[in-house]
């Protein structure tokens, strides 16, 4: 089944803050972090269903290399993103983020 990924402007938020904090820290790590997360999003499309839920129907797939996770529900043949966050960040934010009636 191939599943359209769609990622909420929170979560987008969420990464462009990161890729901020890694670029400032050292050039071009930003860049691996945006690398990483591509790297996540194709892996949900290809088995959104492979990662464990954690909340519900809130699934979650970490990032190689960097402590950030995805936070994601799936929706008939849509994979909703809600947030990226620090693994020291409360997970729970992404409760915070009301789903679109129809996303």
């Amino acid at each position: 089944m191939k599943y359209n990924l769609i990622v909420r402007p929170e979560a987008e938020q969420d990464i462009e803050e990161a890729f901020g904090w890694y670029e400032d820290r050292i050039s071009g790590l930003g860049q691996e972090f945006l690398r990483s997360i591509d790297a996540a999003f194709a892996q949900l499309s290809r088995s959104p269903g492979t990662y464990p839920a954690i909340y519900r129907n809130i699934r979650r797939v970490l990032i190689r290399r960097f402590p950030f996770g995805v936070f994601y529900f799936i929706s008939e043949e849509k994979i909703i993103v809600l947030a990226v966050l620090h693994a020291r960040r409360d997970p729970r934010l992404w409760e915070k983020q009301k789903r679109p009636a129809e996303a």
